[in-house]
């Protein structure tokens, strides 16, 4: 394609929480080592949080052509050098194909992903993120959760049911099971921290 800016998708949510999560991640990611983030979207999120971790390299992927494309077309505008070209992960498959060195990955970002996506998405993320990061890597969740003896909230409700209405496999998890998921593949849960718009911040470290 001759114009990248033509490619370029734009998701309004990601304006409203990129500093709230930007905080957070600049909390929890020390140096050094670089960042893979799963299922990057737009690249909007990419753009934005690359600058603020040079000279560490931030690696976007995205299983999804049309999604690789705008993310390519956010890095044409990214004020510093340290943003990757996307490359393709599918979080499902056994073995994830990455085009840089696995011992450099300090952490692993996924931001709005196990919820739109089948159960088996998330048990790949936790597989691959087991594999892929050393002792004390990082794994940031965010999104919203269905957290022990609290009910969802109205809003939280119905986003969950137009999930399920866009797709069965899809919808809020419930927190304990993920952290359930997590802990098999050595991740432990760290820290819980509450964001805007009843979603969660769910950090894990890894701890073999």
């Amino acid at each position: 394609m001759n114009n990248l800016n033509e490619s370029r998708l734009y998701a309004p949510a990601t304006e409203r929480n990129r500093q709230p999560i930007l905080d957070v991640l600049q909390q929890i990611i020390l140096p050094p080592g670089n960042i893979l983030e799963i299922a990057s979207g737009t690249g909007q999120h990419a753009c934005f949080f690359a600058p603020q971790f040079v000279p560490r390299q931030w690696f976007p992927s995205d299983p999804d052509p049309q999604n690789r494309l705008s993310i390519n077309s956010w890095r044409q505008d990214c004020l510093t050098d340290n943003l990757a070209e996307a490359f393709d992960i599918n979080v499902q498959q056994s073995q994830w194909e990455i085009p840089f060195q696995e011992s450099a990955i300090a952490a692993v970002v996924a931001i709005n992903l196990i919820h739109i996506a089948p159960w088996s998405a998330c048990e790949g993320l936790m597989r691959g993120a087991g594999q892929l990061l050393s002792s004390g890597g990082i794994l940031y969740l965010y999104g919203s959760y269905q957290e022990p003896n609290k009910p969802l909230v109205p809003s939280n409700q119905a986003f969950d049911q137009s999930l399920k209405a866009r797709n069965p496999a899809w919808g809020i998890r419930c927190l304990e099971q993920v952290i359930i998921l997590a802990e098999a593949q050595h991740l432990k849960l760290k820290k819980v921290i509450p964001m805007p718009a009843n979603n969660l911040s769910v950090i894990f470290e890894l701890a073999i």
